[in-house]
């Protein structure tokens, strides 16, 4: 995923030693990074200050009588997490069986938050200036949590808002 230098600016995120939290190369355009996330082959962004840790495949315990976009919830550290299904959320194919999602644990409203993701990728500082309002054809339920669009060389990434995610059920 190549673009001009002027565009993009990649930071690193790497694992904070003993808790393993997301530590993030966080400068003054901390307001413009996103962690990259896929889901069902599209490339997404969640803002990185909302962002509080990402985990691998974790066993998650369903909730009965939950909406259907909350896949269960998951310990971390001995806190309940809730897990969402953005694949669920954004109306999109149903994981094939035996797959392992990623988990992008973010912060909402002082709780935390599980969204499962097929892959995450790296933390990346976009110019605003470049972000695109939503394209009129974007599916309706992909406008409703979608911040705007990014083009990154042939690739289109959608900036999800974490606070409209959350409205469901």
């Amino acid at each position: 995923m190549q673009t001009e230098a002027a565009t993009l600016n990649r930071a690193p995120a790497a694992a904070n030693g003993s808790n393993g939290t997301l530590s993030l190369a966080l400068g003054a355009d901390a307001d413009h990074m996103v962690l990259t996330l896929t889901v069902a082959g599209q490339l997404c962004g969640v803002p990185a200050l909302a962002v509080r840790d990402v985990l691998g495949p974790q066993s998650i315990t369903r909730i009965p009588l939950a909406p259907p976009e909350v896949a269960g919830s998951l310990n971390l550290r001995g806190r309940i997490v809730t897990a969402i299904d953005l694949r669920r959320r954004l109306h999109l194919a149903p994981w094939e069986v035996g797959t392992k999602p990623m988990s992008v644990v973010v912060e909402h409203q002082g709780e935390l938050y599980s969204l499962l993701a097929d892959n995450v990728g790296e933390v990346l500082s976009l110019n605003p200036a470049e972000r695109a309002a939503n394209p009129p054809t974007l599916d309706a339920s992909w406008k409703e949590v979608s911040l705007g669009v990014h083009r990154l060389g042939e690739s289109l990434l959608v900036v999800l808002d974490v606070e409209r995610l959350m409205r469901f059920g």
